[in-house]
This record gives structure tokens, sequence and C-alpha cells, in this order.
């Protein structure tokens, strides 16, 4: 055999016994190390059962300590409870024994309620007999059914009580009148009042300067007819003092006086003064009015640029030319706010004819507050409507006080620009709205009256003066309709002093001579 071969056997027989040793080596080794891990596991694995044990016994110690605390506490808690509920079953059981008591003596209360309206049921069947057959022999006697004698009775009485009331506030009247002394201090007082509307004296009274003090007389006419046909037609107090050479008009109405301003002055210059003649010039002065209105309106539309406004529109803002608020003029306002409006719209880039336009209108409703009942602002957002203006504008008109909430950039434009017009210093004075306010109220109390045919306030409010319809009126029920208006006032009304209700009946007859 080859030597090389016989080598290479042995290496391979050396390698493969090396190999086996070795595997059996680490294999011996292998087996230690499990041995000492199971042993370590062991080791590890009862160290972890006895510390388990010790706090299980901790916890359970720990459990029993916080039970028994519970139960103590809760044992605590169920005697209160038990202490409560018998003071509670203790009051219950007082307050059950008064009730007992109290039924017992209500139900005694009703057994004698019950005998006693048995009692009265007897005696109202016996009373209606009895009425009964009086009645019988009433109607026999009187040859009248009861309804007859009921409303028969019935005028009678009220024809009495009427002109018994009548005498009655005569004679008061007549006691008085003499009681001068009482009267004289009530005149005081009332001189001393009339220092609270001063403010209200200067805005709502007009001079007529005349040329001589002869011109008084003519104008105050024989028994006065003059005068009053002036005051009647037009709702205007002529006051005539010693003041010379002049005659004021007082009224709170500023067309009124402007009506009754004219009318003098034509007069004057005319000469002829009588009822008729008066009458005639009263229209004429009118219908001037009327132009200057239209004349203000047109002048107030040409001022602020607005365009497209309505003819009536235009009467109504002229008529605003008479109207104040607050002491404002009406007109004047609207025309600041128009121009204020259309200054803001072209800073904020806004609509400025829309701005111009709805700040002219937006006080429109005040024009008529006079003759129509309600706020400015709804007749403002009616006239409005009436007369087709934008839907924008009548809802600037509407919001312009905030009664509705403002939905576009014009509606908050104006409602600044009225704030900032009415706001600035010296723009308004709040007594003389009130004032007028309770004017108004004054003649709308007057002529709410049943047989009022005309009413005017006087003297600052210290004066009503009621012409009635004759054919309505009598002379007695003139003094009730006076007393009666007298009380609604004092009921419904503040004011200062006192208000004389003065009630005109006159009768009229018109014939042509042809």
């Amino acid at each position: 055999m080859n030597p090389w071969i016989i080598t290479i056997l042995i290496a391979v027989a050396a390698l493969a016994v090396g190999v086996l040793v070795g595997y059996l080596i680490r294999k011996k080794g292998a087996e230690k190390q499990i041995k000492s891990a199971e042993d370590e596991a062991t080791r590890i694995l009862n160290d972890a059962i006895k510390s388990a044990e010790s706090k299980k016994k901790e916890l359970l110690v720990e459990a029993k300590e916080e039970i028994y605390k519970s139960r103590t506490e809760a044992e605590r808690d169920l005697k209160e409870r038990r202490a409560e509920v018998q003071k509670q079953e203790h009051r219950m059981q007082q307050k059950e024994e008064a009730l007992d008591k109290k039924y017992d003596a209500i139900e005694a209360k009703e057994e004698k309620l019950t005998a006693r309206l048995k009692q009265v049921d007897e005696q109202e069947e016996e009373i209606k007999s009895i009425k009964k057959s009086q009645l019988e022999i009433l109607e026999k006697v009187s040859g009248m059914t009861v309804e007859e004698a009921k409303s028969y009775l019935i005028k009678q009485v009220e024809e009495d009580a009427r002109h018994d009331a009548a005498l009655k506030l005569k004679e008061i009247e007549r006691e008085l009148r003499e009681e001068a002394d009482n009267k004289a201090k009530s005149i005081l007082s009332v001189a001393i009042q009339r220092c609270a509307v001063d403010h209200a004296s200067e805005i709502t009274v007009s001079t007529v300067p005349l040329p001589n003090d002869e011109m008084k007389g003519r104008i105050i006419g024989r028994e006065g007819r003059n005068i009053r046909s002036i005051e009647n037609l037009t709702g205007v107090d002529l006051i005539i003092d010693d003041t010379p050479e002049a005659i004021t008009l007082s009224s709170f109405d500023p067309v009124r006086r402007e009506i009754a301003r004219l009318t003098l002055e034509k007069l004057i210059a005319d000469g002829r003064i009588h009822p008729a003649r008066i009458e005639e010039t009263v229209e004429k002065a009118k219908k001037e009015v009327e132009a200057t209105i239209k004349q203000e309106g047109e002048r107030a539309i040409f001022e602020t640029g607005v365009a497209g406004v309505h003819p009536e529109l235009i009467k109504l803002l002229g008529r605003m030319r008479y109207r104040t608020s607050y002491g404002q003029n009406v007109l004047k306002h609207s025309i600041e706010v128009s121009h204020i409006s259309g200054l803001m719209a072209a800073e904020l880039g806004a609509d400025i004819t829309a701005a111009k336009r709805a700040g002219l209108l937006h006080d429109i409703g005040k024009a008529v507050t006079h003759e129509i009942d309600g706020s400015h602002v709804n007749l403002g957002v009616e006239l409005a409507e009436k007369y087709h203006e934008k839907p924008e504008i009548v809802h600037a008109i509407h919001a312009h006080h905030g009664d509705v909430d403002c939905v576009s950039v014009t509606d908050f434009i104006v409602q600044s620009a009225d704030a900032i017009s009415a706001s600035r210093p010296g723009a308004r004075r709040e007594n003389l709205e009130a004032y007028i306010k309770r004017l108004e109220k004054l003649e709308e109390l007057a002529s709410g009256m049943k047989g009022v045919e005309k009413c005017f306030a006087f003297q600052a409010g210290r004066e009503i003066r009621i012409l009635v319809k004759p054919e309505e009126v009598k002379d007695d029920d003139m003094i009730l309709l006076a007393s009666d208006l007298a009380r609604k006032i004092e009921s419904e009304m503040n004011y200062p002093g006192q208000v004389k209700v003065h009630v005109v009946r006159e009768t009229r007859a018109v014939e042509y001579a042809k």
C-alpha cells in the first residue's frame, strides 16, 4: 500500500477521534450548565413563592383592618340615622295628632255650615215666594210689567241724578268762588309753578306787532267775538296783555301758530276785522302755509341732492319744518343726518346715494304723528312703502332706532348719523318733547269724550278749550262733561299746577239772502 494513503487514512481517523472526543466533552459541560441553571431557577422560584406568601399576609392584614374600620363607620352612621328617623317619626306622630284634631274641628264646622245653608235655602225660597206674590200684586196695581217698571225707574233716576249732579256742581263752584283767599293762594302757586315751563314758552309762542294799541280792541271785537273766532278757527291762544303794540300767539303746534300769525298780519294790514273776514283770511293763510311747506320740502331735496322722491313725501318733508323733537327742528335734523350719512358712506366705500336718501327720510313718520297714532318709526315705514321706496331704504328707516336688527351697511350708517346729529352739544332739549307730548295727550283725552267736536290746548297746557256739538250735549251735560274730563286728566296725566277745562256750546244759524 502507498504510504501516503496510509498517512491520509491515519490522519482522517485521528480527526474523527478528535471530533468525537470534543463532542463528548462539550456535551458533558452543557449538561453541567443546564443543571446549574435548573438549580438557580428552582432557587428563584422558591424565593418568589416565599415573597408572595409574605406579601399576601401583609395584604390580608391591611384588608382586615380596612374592613374593620368601614364596619365601625357604617355602624356609627346607622346609629345616627336611626336616631334621626326616630325623631322624624316622633314629629310625624305629633303632626298626625294635630291634623286629626283639626279635621275633627273642620267636620264639626262643616256640619254647622250644612245646617246653616239648609236654613238659608229655606229662607230664600220663602223670600222668593213672598217677592213673587208682591210683584204680581204690584203689576196688577200699576198696570206695568216688571221690565217696563224697571226701564221707567232707571230713566227717572238717571234724569234726576244728572240734574242733581249739575246743580251740585254749580253749588260747589259758587262756594269755591266765595273762597277768594284760597283761590288767591292757588293762583299764586300756579304762577310760581309756571317757572318750570319757561323754556317751552320761548319756543311755543310768537309775537305779532301792532301799529297801535287801538288795534287790540278791534282784534278782540264786540264782546270778544273776533278773538274767539280766531282762536276757534286756528286752535291758537291769543294773549293780549299790557305789552305795548304786540299780541302773543301761543300753541304747541307750530303749523297752527304760523297760520294764526299770517292771519293776524293780513287782518291788521287789511283793517277789516269781523268773523266772516276772519274765516276767509284763515283759509288764505292755510293755503300760504301749504305752499311754504312744499317749498321747504323741495329745498331739502335740492340741498341734499336726493332725486326721484315722491311728491307726497316732499310735502311731508316740508311739514317737518314745523316739527320739533326734543327742541331740535326735525327737517334740519333730517338734512344734517343725510349729509353725515353721505360723508360716512363715502369714507366706507358704500352707496352714497342710498345713504343720503335713507338719512333724509329716516324721520319722515314724525310729519304725521300729530294726526295718526303710532310711533314715528312704524309710520315712516308705512309711508316709505306706500310711496314705493326701495326695500333697503325702508329697512334703514325701520332700523334707525334699533326696532329691527341692522342687516346692511346703509342701516348702520343711518343709525350712527342719527345718533351723531342728536347727541351733539345743544342739539336737543328733552323737556320740550315731554311738554309737546303732554299737550298732545291733553287734546287726545278731550277729543275722546262724547259729543266733542273740536279741542285746543292753551296756556302751555294749563287750559283746554272744548267745542261741543250742541245737538248732542245739553247745558247740564256741559257741566258733567267738564267734571268728567277734569277727573280723567287728574288720573291719567302728570302736569304742573292746574288745568282749566273750558267747555263751549255754540249754535250757529246760516242763511243766504238772494
